[in-house]
Formats: C-alpha cells, sequence, structure tokens
C-alpha cells in the first residue's frame, strides 16, 4: 500500500466561519444580526396580502429575497452550533446556543409558512403573470411546489392551529420516545451500556456475545413495550387525524410529496425488489454455513464473516479516496482535495464526540463541514467517502438559488451512496487476500441487505400498522405480530428467529418532521447505482453530466429528473432492476469465494 506524503488535519477548522467555539464573540454578532433580519421580514411579512396584479411581482421577489437571506444566515448558524454539539457532547454552551437558534428559526418559519400562503392564495391570472418576473421564474418549480401544498391544506388559520398544537400533541410524543430510550441501559458482562453502545455489540465477532445481548435488548425493549406502544399509537393517532381534517385520503400522499415521487414510481421499486431476493436469501443462508448455523437468527445478521485485518491511517484513507475519486472526475477529485487541504473534516478518535456521522453545510461561505470518527478500518474509508459524496452534492449547487437547493431525502443519499460504491469498488479490486475480498464484499452485501430486506420490513410494518391504526388503537401483541409477519416476508424466510420489537427499538418510526422515514434509503441507494452503472458504462467522461443531474436534484420530480438525466422512466420495474443487478454481482461473487 502505498503511503502518502500528505498530512492531514484530522480536526476540523471551525474558526474559518466564527473565531472562539461556543464562547465566540463574532457568533454572537452573527445571531443579534440575524434576529434584526428576522424581525425586518416579520414586519414586511405581516403586511403582505394575497398580490392582485402582476405588478406585485417585485415585491413578491423583494420578500423571497429577504427570506433568503435569513435562511442562509441561519442555516450558517445552525451548521456551526451541530458542529459544536458534535465535537464535544459536554459543552453546555452549544446546548444553549442549539435553543437560540431553534427559537429563532421556529419564530421565522411561522411567519414564512404565513408568507407562502398569502402569496397561493392569489388567483390563477394573477399567478400566471407573477411567474413571467425573471427572478420568480427561476424559482417556479418550488412556488408551484407551495401553491399546491397551501391548496392541499386547510385555512391558515387552521393549519396554525394544528401546528401550535403539536408542539405538545405531536411532537411531545416523538421527543417522550427519546426520553424513555435515554433512560435506558443494558447491562453485559458487569458494564452498562447505553442502547446505541448494546447495538455495536450486535456485529461483535463472537456468537455468545451477540446472542446474549439481542436477547437483553429485546427483554429491555419488551419490559417497556407498552410505553412505546402508546407513543407509537398517538403519533399515528394524531397524524392520521390531521390527514382527515384536511381531506387526504391517501396515507402516503404526505412522504411520496415530500419526496417530489408517485406511487407508481415505489410500487415499481419494491415490486422489483421483491422478485429478486434470491441471490440475498442465497448468501445468508451461505453466511449461517459459515457460522456454523442451520439459519440465521436475528442476532447473527451482522456478524463478521471474514476478519478484516487491512487498516489504513487517515492519511492513507485520503490518498485512496482522492485517487479513486479522480478517476471518475477532475471536478470531485479538486474538490475532495480542498475538504482535506482546508480541515473540512473532523475524524480524530477521541472521547466525548458525538457518535455516528454527517455532512453539514455553509452556505455564506460555500463550505461543508464532515463530522466522524476514525479509526482505521475500510468501513470508515467508505463512511469518508460517503460523507464527502454529500459534502460535493452542495458543492455542485452552489450557484442555485438558495430555494433550489432544498432536495429532499431521497435524492439526498444519492450523491454520498455513489461515492461510498466508487471507493467501495475500489477496496474490493485492491484487496490483498482471499479474506480480505470476502470481508469487503460482505461489507457491500450488508448494505444490500439493509436496503431490500431491513427497510422492506420497516415499510411494510409501517404501512399495516397505519391500516390498523385507522380503525383503533393498535396492541403491543398486534405490533409484535405485524413485525414479525412484515420481517419474515422481507427476508423471504432467510431469517429463522426475528426480532418482533425492532418497532420499539428503531428511531426512525418515531420521527415526526418526516412520515415514513424508511424508503427514501432503498430510493437513494438504487438510484445512485443505476448512476454509478451508467458511469461504468461511459468510461471517464460522465462528471459534467453527473453534477448536471445533482443541480436539477430541488428543482422537478424524480420522475422527470431520471427522464431527462438518465433518459429511463422509472415508474417501470427495468430501471430498478439495473441496480439491483449489480448487487447481485456481489452475491454470486461472495459465493463464488466461499464455495
Amino acid at each position: 500500500m502505498s503511503h502518502s506524503t500528505h498530512t492531514y488535519s484530522e480536526v476540523w477548522d471551525l474558526d474559518v466561519f466564527f473565531e472562539g467555539g461556543s464562547g465566540s464573540a463574532e457568533f454572537r454578532a452573527h445571531l443579534e444580526k440575524l434576529k434584526e433580519m428576522k424581525r425586518r421580514f416579520e414586519e414586511n411579512a405581516v403586511a403582505f396580502y394575497p398580490p392582485q396584479t402582476g405588478e406585485d411581482a417585485a415585491l413578491v421577489w423583494k420578500l423571497i429575497d429577504e427570506a433568503k437571506d435569513v435562511m442562509m444566515n441561519l442555516r450558517q448558524a445552525g451548521a456551526f452550533v451541530s458542529c459544536l454539539e458534535a465535537q464535544d457532547m459536554h459543552d453546555r454552551k452549544a446546548n444553549a446556543l442549539r435553543g437560540e437558534v431553534t427559537t429563532i428559526s421556529a419564530d421565522f418559519s411561522s411567519v414564512f409558512t404565513k408568507f407562502q400562503q398569502q402569496l397561493s392564495e392569489c388567483s390563477e391570472e394573477v399567478w400566471a403573470e407573477l411567474l413571467k418576473h425573471e427572478g420568480l421564474k427561476e424559482i417556479a418549480f418550488v412556488l408551484e411546489e407551495w401553491r399546491q401544498k397551501a391548496k392541499d391544506k386547510l385555512s391558515s388559520e387552521e393549519e396554525s392551529l394544528i401546528g401550535a398544537l403539536a408542539v405538545d400533541g405531536y411532537h411531545g410524543w416523538g421527543q417522550m420516545y427519546d426520553t424513555i430510550v435515554g433512560t435506558m441501559t443494558i447491562e453485559h458482562d458487569g458494564k452498562n451500556y447505553s442502547v446505541g453502545q448494546a447495538n455495536n455489540l450486535l456485529s461483535h465477532p463472537d456468537d455468545n456475545t451477540r446472542k446474549a445481548v439481542f436477547e437483553k435488548l429485546e427483554k429491555a425493549w419488551e419490559e417497556k413495550e407498552e410505553l412505546f406502544a402508546k407513543t407509537l399509537n398517538h403519533l399515528a393517532g394524531f397524524r392520521l387525524n390531521v390527514y382527515k381534517k384536511r381531506g387526504w385520503k391517501e396515507l402516503l400522499k404526505e412522504p411520496l410529496e415530500y419526496n417530489r415521487m408517485k406511487q407508481e414510481t415505489l410500487d415499481a421499486m419494491w415490486g422489483a425488489i421483491s422478485k429478486h431476493k434470491a441471490p440475498f436469501v442465497e448468501y445468508l443462508n451461505r453466511k449461517a454455513k459459515i457460522l456454523g448455523k442451520e439459519k440465521l437468527t436475528w442476532s447473527d445478521l451482522d456478524a463478521p464473516v471474514a476478519e478484516t485485518t487491512s487498516t489504513m491511517s487517515y492519511d492513507e484513507g485520503a490518498a485512496f479516496i482522492q485517487k479513486q475519486f479522480a478517476r471518475f472526475g477532475s471536478e470531485m477529485a479538486q474538490f475532495t482535495e480542498k475538504a482535506f487541504e482546508d480541515s473540512w473534516i473532523e475524524a480524530e478518535d477521541r472521547p466525548g464526540k458525538r457518535p455516528g456521522g454527517f455532512c453539514t453545510s455553509f452556505p455564506l461561505s460555500q463550505q461543508s463541514r464532515i463530522f466522524m470518527t476514525y479509526s482505521g478500518t475500510m468501513s470508515n474509508v467508505s463512511t469518508l467517502a460517503h460523507e464527502l459524496g454529500h459534502a460535493f452534492h452542495s458543492h455542485a449547487l452552489k450557484d442555485m438559488h438558495t430555494l433550489n437547493r432544498n432536495y429532499a431525502m431521497n435524492v439526498a443519499e444519492t450523491a454520498s451512496t455513489f461515492a461510498e460504491m466508487i471507493v467501495a469498488d475500489a477496496a474490493v479490486q485492491e484487496a490483498e487476500s482471499k479474506e480480505e475480498k470476502v470481508a469487503l464484499i460482505e461489507d457491500k452485501l450488508q448494505r444490500s441487505v439493509a436496503f431490500f430486506m431491513n427497510i422492506h420490513a420497516r415499510f411494510l410494518f409501517e404501512t399495516r400498522f397505519y391500516e390498523e391504526r385507522a380503525k383503533g388503537i393498535v396492541s403491543s401483541d398486534k405490533l409484535n405480530e405485524l413485525m414479525a409477519e412484515a420481517q419474515k416476508e422481507a427476508y423471504a424466510g432467510a431469517v429463522d428467529e426475528v426480532h418482533p420489537h425492532f418497532w420499539a427499538s428503531k428511531l426512525h418510526f418515531y420521527i415526526t418532521g418526516v412520515p415514513f422515514y424508511n424508503f427514501p434509503y432503498t430510493f437513494g441507494y438504487l438510484f445512485s447505482l443505476s448512476i454509478y452503472a451508467k458511469a461504468l458504462e461511459a468510461g471517464g467522461d460522465y462528471e459534467e453530466k453527473y453534477m448536471a443531474l445533482l443541480r436539477d436534484t430541488a428543482v422537478m420530480n424524480v420522475e422527470e429528473l431520471a427522464m431527462k438525466h438518465l433518459g429511463e422512466d422509472i415508474t417501470k420495474e427495468a430501471f430498478w432492476e439495473k441496480g439491483i443487478r449489480l448487487c447481485i454481482q456481489d452475491a454470486e461473487e461472495f459465493l463464488e469465494l466461499t464455495k
């Protein structure tokens, strides 16, 4: 393995935005300026009424421009605080700043929503006139979306009442979940673990450890199942009631619109996946054999089958990523080099950091920051590539209007998964031993199983739970039954002993911001794999086309996006099969190598 000549900092640079961390005087000044900007927008927005003629376009543009400035400054502030909180979980001042930013954001949001509604209430003729304005024409897609959403909702008085009651109702139940989980501890081997830490032990190489921890987790969820069942029922009940009042018949209306996609597309995606589960079932059965079992149980799913001994220092990992990105395109390579050179990445392995990884953008500075903990595994290298993919997406959008940068969750995972694929594939090709290769391919396969099976199970469960909930409260026994059924179906019988309390253990079911926080992941994964397949076909000159696609991710629905940039109809199963085929190749290679 070549040793890189570069030495990069493993600690990010936040001083370039605001000097002095959570005690920054510069940041304090930024917040005061932000409050002033928000107040000005509020004054002007409160006096705004539905436009009467096309002449009002200049005023509308002026207000949108003011809102855009507030948004960018707010985003900058939110990103800074996220970074402070993540780098040191014990930073009390950062927690106080988070409260302040959240308040500014909530105030602005309610005024901005009112402005959107007022704007949407003008007549069709006036609306058509407004969209002839140069600036408004550029953001027409977003404006049309606002108008449609306003039409679909109740009056602004009723909607703001729902919003106000949701704070202590709907969102209150969501926070309740976090509170309950926060108090739980799992005792193992004389040590106390949080739920998150205990979950990490499920990928432990030792079978007895995995089994013991899984049983303890399942028992812990079971002990509190009545609390979780009540929480989940009230969340769903609130949502269903709001839908009913708005006259919405389709359960998936909100998540589909949020992801700018059609029901046919979702059906085609799951349809294609359901037809091609056999190779993944075969992989899971082979994995069971390697682990010396008849059939896998839930606690074996993340067990390692081969020891991957290969590690890379941070500088070597950086060099490896840059080398692979350079093969794909010069812009991505230069961008990545800059991210490493200018200390955009917080990778140091030290105590007190938050778990997990993320990428956040600082729009005023046209930069991103990446957070993760790098300990030298190939999986860390993939995570780093994944987050750099998110940063590259923001980079591709940097010249777009702020309102044309709000891409939804299903395409949010596209650039990140694409970047991760480039690196994961290269790692497999450059593996120095058979063991190594098996471990790396399995890493890729585990991802496919997560998206095609685990997330499929979540989707099936959530859909059926809502159907039951529409008839009345769903008991914890019934929830366990629905979950076990969904898992057996989604894993196509490959798993013997399932995880009936998964509905209690998965935060995603309790997130209030986004309903059905499941299928967009699978969409993003397969969508990016199809782009990846195209890039492999095209050879070296695909980058410009790829960036053009990224630039359009927030200004059209996904069906149009795929047609325009890939020439593909994604309401048909054939499109989804292309991405699935790449994953099947992994399964076949794994089966070949482990004969």
